[in-house]
Formats: C-alpha cells, sequence, structure tokens
C-alpha cells in the first residue's frame, strides 16, 4: 500500500530527526529547515498532511500556513510548536489549521492524530450528497458552498462541522458531543477551537437570515433553517 505524504517543517535539527525517524516506517514524510524551502516543495509536490513548526526563518509557521491554505483549503495542517500560549493557537485556527500539538508530546499522540485527518479525508471522498444550505449548494466532498455567483471553500474542519449540524438540523446538540464527533475528544482546547469554527461558519452566513446557529449557554448549539 502506498504511504501517505507528510510535508514536515522544523528548523531544529533533533526535533525534525526523531520526528522523521519516528514517523518514516508508516509515512512518506519529507522534512524541510524553513518555511520557504517547505512552501516550494509544496508548491512542486502533491502532499496528503502537512506538520508545521512555527518559529522558522525565511517564512514562519503561520505564514507558511497561510500559503498553504490559499492554495488548498482542505490538505490538513497540524501546528507542533513550543509556543503554548492561547493567543498562538487561537491565531493558528482561525489561519485555517485543524489541530495545534504543543512540544513536548508523545510520538503515539502525533500518530494518533495524523491518522485521525488521514482517515477523516478519506472519508469524505465517500460522501455521495449534496445539501441545499440557503441560497447555497454545499458539497461535502469538495468542501464547497456555491451559489448562482460564488463559490466559497471550507476548510476540511469547517466542512466536518457544517455536515454534522446539518444532519442533525433543529436539533439540540451538546457541547460534548460536537467535540466528539469531530475531534474525538471534548478538552478545554478543543472547546475553544469549536468557538473558532462555529464563528467561521457564522461570518459564511452572516448574510443568510434565514440560517441560525444558535448558542445554548452551557449546553451546546443548534443549527436551524427558517
Amino acid at each position: 500500500m502506498e504511504k501517505s505524504k507528510i510535508l514536515y517543517a522544523e528548523d531544529d535539527k533533533t526535533i525534525a530527526f526523531l520526528i522523521q525517524d519516528s514517523l518514516e516506517s508508516y509515512y512518506d514524510i519529507s522534512c524541510y529547515p524553513d518555511g520557504k524551502s517547505a512552501l516550494e516543495a509544496f508548491n512542486k509536490e502533491s502532499f496528503d498532511i502537512c506538520l508545521l513548526d512555527i518559529m522558522m526563518p525565511e517564512l514562519n509557521g503561520f505564514e507558511l500556513a497561510q500559503c498553504i491554505r490559499d492554495k488548498n483549503s482542505e490538505i490538513p495542517i497540524i501546528f507542533i510548536s513550543a509556543k503554548a500560549l492561547k493567543e498562538d493557537r487561537i491565531k493558528g485556527l482561525k489561519i485555517g489549521a485543524d489541530d495545534y500539538l504543543v512540544k513536548p508530546f508523545s510520538i503515539e499522540e502525533l500518530i494518533l492524530k495524523i491518522e485521525v485527518f488521514l482517515k477523516r479525508s478519506k472519508k469524505t471522498e465517500s460522501f455521495p450528497q449534496k445539501y441545499t444550505v440557503g441560497k447555497y449548494n454545499f458539497d461535502p466532498k469538495n468542501y464547497t458552498l456555491q451559489d448562482t455567483q460564488n463559490t466559497i471553500t471550507l476548510t476540511q474542519r469547517e466542512s466536518e462541522l457544517l455536515l454534522y449540524f446539518i444532519r442533525n438540523k433543529n436539533t439540540v446538540l451538546k457541547r460534548q458531543d460536537i467535540l466528539k464527533a469531530i475531534w474525538g475528544d471534548d478538552d478545554y482546547f478543543m472547546g475553544r477551537s469549536l468557538d473558532v469554527f462555529i464563528s467561521r461558519l457564522r461570518k459564511v452566513f452572516a448574510d443568510e437570515q434565514d440560517i441560525i446557529i444558535e448558542n445554548l449557554h452551557g449546553i451546546g448549539f443548534r443549527f436551524s433553517e427558517k
């Protein structure tokens, strides 16, 4: 079976060696010492997932992630960084990252996260349906919302969350159930991540008065369409 391809950007040679050595038995992993060389590789080759450090020369991880997102809204991006501040995590998610892992971490945890995203990427390939959401046609396979004039491309997380809402329309959804369905976890940081992605979806539907993502304090959310 062909191995999934990982783009890994990390300027610390020791950490890069350890992670690459640990993952290369499972994946086809290519490591780059700075954001510029990683972006050049991304523009030339096809990858299945990106692992990005933040503090790098040439282009930092945030800048690299933005460039990747500008070209490809679907590929999963996981930040792996020593920057543990809440503000850095939130910034990474707002750029379009799917997850954020703080150093030090176990290789087992990293592999589990990689596998979650690779499996989800494969699952989206089997989505047979398209959905009507307000004025848009929603295509979960291609992560797009399209009306007669425009096409909006969502990230994988945004698409998964919207699909979950659509399939549970007009139902009170507990926060912890959403987190486990989309992230596979319901810890504090994942809860903050959920708020970021819901904020993104609200912006997408800001002009759609009939689309409501209601915050039910202390409980969760309800997605409804009048």
